[in-house]
């Protein structure tokens, strides 16, 4: 017995020393976050600087210490890996965008959306991609490049930033641009990955016309499949909660079953090579019409700020890593000796953002207009130039896809995909830092506010949170009024022909869905105004009756 205990406390300064390294990386990182959160705070009215830029800035500022410290072998705590962004960081960020989406915004511009998300990012790939290919020949970088390389530099640089976004967008102030912006930017980042991964996915040294229309059928295959998940999982989750009740017996098991629920379905449609960004994001909208309402009263609001929380720190945290990874020695050491090179791909690159946008922001926009007969429901050419502009800065999802195009495990030992790291790098920083920095005066100069927007009482929006999970820390949100008394308002008459359907379609459509939801929908899966009410919840009691 004793001769084990010796041996156990002899290994016990070899596993502290292992572990010692990854214990003090961590607590620098926790400080690192918490640093992040104050001064973003301090910074709220600065009219500036927003907290993904301040983060941003405070990892390239750790990274430069660090680099110092080692003696320029390392400038990061932690290795960028497309894994851990994409299975942990990502899911939980654009399920809370879903749960917490206005639903009357986003469903009344859905079709913009949709224009600017999916087919706009189909052209601005298509523009960068040829772009690349006529420019890059004429460099030695092409030389090394297949056409799998610039269709997946295409996809890579059309991926558009939407959390720096929002968080230079005021909700009050600019609602349609901020549900257009909001909207395109989950559909960009969905489009571009399923882009990304249908052309991996192909054997492109032969291209023709079948390959072509195998690739489209695929993409919309893979568009739709995941929605669908994602809807699937939403209703499982709310006719579950809804059968069982488990908040009679513990609010805890529910909160957890929506949690791991939208999780499941992440993996599930990642698991069948499909859009785990899409199926989450519509997971989360289902469950906050559906399971939301079925869960009780507490729960409702454990789970609007849990969510909040969990994707504020990850957005946070996200920033604060690709911040200190943009120093990473190894990657720039390659391209020391043709700083020349690096300069000219980062300048083309950013200068093709700059393009594939605008090729489609404002002929799409053009179209949306035409369909639109209300003068105050089209877009102006002054907020044409602020959704163009606002949607030029890349962020971690471009990164994420560039680290697994020319990385291996996160390491390069080619110079041009050390070039091409780099210079992704180079656009995710200058992109942020000036397009960013430069939106908040624009929108001012361009859209001047004429008097201030109305305050938001916290403790009431509190107290009415009983129709949506709403937060005023989330974009899209904001108002208590939800989507369905929103419209109802609005709905001064009802098409009852095809004429009628065709010359007000969003307001005919949303009372068809209505009228389906009411009948079919709500009384199998729940929703506000078909829950029984827990004995325990401080809500009307008289449900406690028809629940028994």
């Amino acid at each position: 017995m004793g001769g084990e205990l010796s041996y156990v406390l002899s290994k016990l300064p070899m596993l502290s020393t292992s572990d010692y390294a990854s214990v003090v990386s961590m607590n620098i990182f926790v400080a690192l976050l918490c640093a992040c959160i104050v001064i973003g705070h301090l910074l709220e009215e600065n009219r500036w600087v927003n907290e993904s830029i301040t983060a941003l800035l405070i990892g390239l500022c750790t990274g430069v210490v660090i680099l110092l410290m080692s003696r320029g072998k390392s400038s990061h705590l932690l290795v960028f890996s497309e894994d851990l962004f994409f299975i942990y960081l990502l899911p939980p960020i654009i399920f809370n965008a879903g749960f917490q989406v206005k639903k009357k915004q986003f469903f009344v511009n859905f079709m913009t959306i949709t224009l600017f998300g999916a087919v706009g990012t189909l052209i601005s790939c298509s523009v960068i991609t040829f772009g690349v290919m006529q420019i890059f020949k004429r460099m030695d970088i092409g030389k090394a490049l297949e056409i799998g390389d610039y269709l997946a530099i295409g996809a890579i640089f059309a991926a558009t930033d939407s959390v720096c976004t929002l968080q230079v967008l005021n909700q009050d102030e600019t609602p349609l641009l901020y549900s257009l912006v909001f909207g395109e930017g989950v559909v960009n980042d969905a489009t571009s990955v399923v882009l990304f991964n249908a052309i991996q996915s192909f054997d492109l040294k032969q291209i023709d016309h079948r390959i072509g229309l195998h690739f489209i059928g695929n993409f919309l295959y893979l568009f739709v499949a995941s929605t669908l998940l994602g809807v699937l999982a939403g209703l499982l989750s709310a006719y579950i909660i809804k059968k069982l009740y488990i908040g009679r017996h513990s609010t805890d098991r529910e909160v957890a079953l929506m949690m791991l629920m939208a999780y499941l379905s992440y993996i599930l449609a990642e698991l069948w090579y499909l859009s785990g960004i899409l199926t989450v994001f519509f997971c989360g909208i289902v469950m906050s019409h559906y399971t939301w309402h079925n869960v009780t009263e507490s729960s409702r609001i454990t789970t609007k700020h849990a969510f909040a929380t969990l994707s504020f720190v990850l957005e946070t945290f996200i920033f604060l890593y690709v911040g200190m990874d943009a120093l990473d020695i190894e990657k720039w050491r390659f391209v020391s000796d043709r700083p020349k090179t690096s300069v000219a791909v980062s300048s083309v690159l950013l200068g093709l953002v700059l393009a594939g946008r605008a090729a489609f922001v404002f002929p799409l926009s053009f179209l949306s207009n035409l369909t639109k007969k209300s003068p105050s429901e089209r877009i102006s050419f002054r907020e044409q130039v602020i959704i163009w502009w606002a949607g030029l800065m890349r962020g971690a999802v471009s990164m994420a896809l560039a680290y697994n195009q020319f990385t291996m495990s996160g390491h390069t030992e080619l110079r041009t995909n050390a070039i091409m790291i780099t210079s992704t790098i180079s656009v995710v920083l200058v992109s942020t830092m000036v397009f960013g920095l430069m939106t908040k005066p624009l929108i001012r100069f361009l859209l001047p506010v004429t008097h201030p927007p109305t305050s938001i009482n916290i403790i009431g929006n509190i107290d009415s949170c009983h129709n949506s999970p709403k937060s005023i820390t989330v974009p899209f949100l904001g108002g208590s009024q939800d989507s369905e008394n929103d419209l109802d308002v609005n709905e001064i008459h009802r098409p009852n022909s095809i004429r009628a359907l065709l010359t007000t379609p969003t307001h005919t459509v949303h009372r068809l869905w209505r009228k389906f939801d009411n009948t079919f929908m709500r009384p199998v899966f729940g929703g506000r105004g078909f829950v029984p009410v827990a004995p325990s919840s401080p809500t009307d009691q008289s449900g406690v009756q028809q629940w028994q």
